[in-house]
């Protein structure tokens, strides 16, 4: 089969690599007939069923197969339709996914925006690398469709910026693959810190350990005729095909994510930001190393940040406080009476040289989830934002692309938390957005 494929029977020919598409007409003559799937009929316009959550999925490495898994195991979801650049990626899923649902009806598309189009899904979910997920979050808002998008939230600040305008302009529900946020432990370490038990925090210190490989030094190759390496890269710079570059280690390279630090960043400032909602950012300065291949993202990253009445430092190895050596990530929040520390599933309240793993007379605020997704699904059909909505991610994003700036520039920066812009620096400003490969601007 020649690649990118070409539907040549229709009067507007659809060609991937130079973007010379019709949606709205290819859509309404054709599907994509790429491993034999069919045209089925709920393409056609119709209300929702027994008030069914129809949901498609973009990007199927393993996150992606992780939501396909999640929101099929939910009794009122219909998985109608699923995406990906790679053809084995979409063939493998779909496979997986017949299995666990038999019945399914499915449609397989190359390009998201095909499924865009479609009126009989209500919702999409989105685990494609970090340069694409506000592109098509933002479509998909302007589409009418709800998005669970995966972590970081976006590539670039105006990229979060834009992802909340469309959000709030099209009244649509957003959800961040924080999934950790669901637990009970998230949970109960914001009642005490909110309840005062360890007084007013005033520093919050939060580590990953770990490093971002350098890849070596990888020869150019051209790309498998199962990838449409053109759309991979998307709005990124044009780069030539090498495997590293690509799915799972695409998160070494600045071009598409900001290793280590960006794919963890999420995932424990969550509980920080929950907490303490730290407010008034006025200043970040970064440290770091580079890797020794190819790989451009910081080998390692440390950085500090200064917000109103509160200091917050990542380390990529713990820090010299007690119990954070047994730990590979946490978050270690320091008061006026007291310490507690914690990671993913466990915590430890330190007052008066006491140490306890919970305040039992402190008493449950805060409703507990239903689970990550099944959230997600209650916001969709009551119209109420989840946990994780788009609001609060943003403002949890925003200083990890602050602190790779700095990073990248080896400077520290001051912050105007208002207008959002560094104060006196042009070259740190020019780096909040990124010029988009003129093809793939789809806003």
């Amino acid at each position: 089969m020649e690649y990118p494929p070409k539907i040549s029977s229709l009067d507007e020919q659809f060609t991937v690599m130079n973007h010379t598409i019709n949606r709205r007409e290819f859509i309404r003559k054709s599907a994509l007939s790429t491993l034999g799937l069919t045209f089925l009929p709920h393409l056609i316009s119709r209300g929702a069923v027994n008030d069914r959550l129809r949901i498609a999925h973009v990007g199927l490495g393993g996150m992606g197969n992780q939501h396909m898994e999640w929101f099929a195991a939910l009794p009122e979801v219909d998985i109608v339709a699923l995406c990906d650049v790679d053809k084995d990626h979409l063939h493998s899923t779909l496979q997986k996914l017949k299995g666990l649902k038999p019945e399914a009806q499915v449609q397989g598309y190359e390009d998201f925006r095909q499924i865009l189009d479609r009126k009989d899904v209500d919702a999409i979910t989105v685990a494609t690398p970090d340069h694409w997920h506000a592109q098509i979050a933002t479509l998909a808002f302007q589409a009418g469709k709800d998005v669970y998008g995966e972590k970081p939230l976006s590539y670039s600040v105006k990229e979060g910026q834009m992802m909340l305008k469309n959000l709030n302009r099209h009244n649509r529900i957003f959800q961040l693959g924080t999934q950790i946020h669901a637990g009970d432990n998230y949970h109960r370490v914001v009642e005490l810190i909110q309840a005062g038990v360890i007084g007013k925090v005033h520093t919050v210190r939060v580590w990953k350990t770990g490093f971002s490989p350098g890849l070596g030094q990888p020869k150019i190759q051209t790309p498998p005729s199962s990838l449409n390496w053109d759309m991979w890269l998307g709005p990124a710079p044009y780069a030539d095909y090498f495997p590293e570059r690509c799915h799972f280690t695409y998160r070494y390279f600045l071009d598409y994510s900001g290793g280590v630090f960006a794919d963890f960043w999420c995932h424990i400032c969550d509980v920080v930001w929950w907490a303490v909602q730290p407010k008034g950012l006025k200043s970040v300065v970064s440290r770091g190393e580079r890797t020794d291949g190819i790989a451009d993202a910081p080998k390692w990253l440390d950085t500090d940040m200064e917000f109103d009445g509160l200091k917050l430092f990542w380390t990529s190895t713990p820090p010299k406080v007690p119990g954070a050596a047994e730990r590979h990530i946490g978050a270690y929040f320091e008061g006026d009476k007291g310490t507690l520390l914690c990671d993913y599933s466990t915590k430890l309240i330190t007052i008066n040289g006491q140490t306890v793993t919970d305040i039992p007379e402190v008493v449950q605020t805060l409703p507990r989830s239903p689970g990550h997704q099944q959230n997600f699904v209650h916001a969709v059909k009551s119209r109420k934002q989840p946990e994780s909505n788009l609001a609060y991610a943003r403002e949890m994003t925003l200083p990890m692309h602050l602190a790779l700036i700095s990073w990248r520039l080896n400077r520290p920066m001051k912050w105007n938390a208002t207008k959002e812009k560094f104060i006196g620096d042009k070259e740190a400003n020019a780096l909040l957005d990124r010029k988009m490969r003129k093809e793939w601007n789809l806003i």
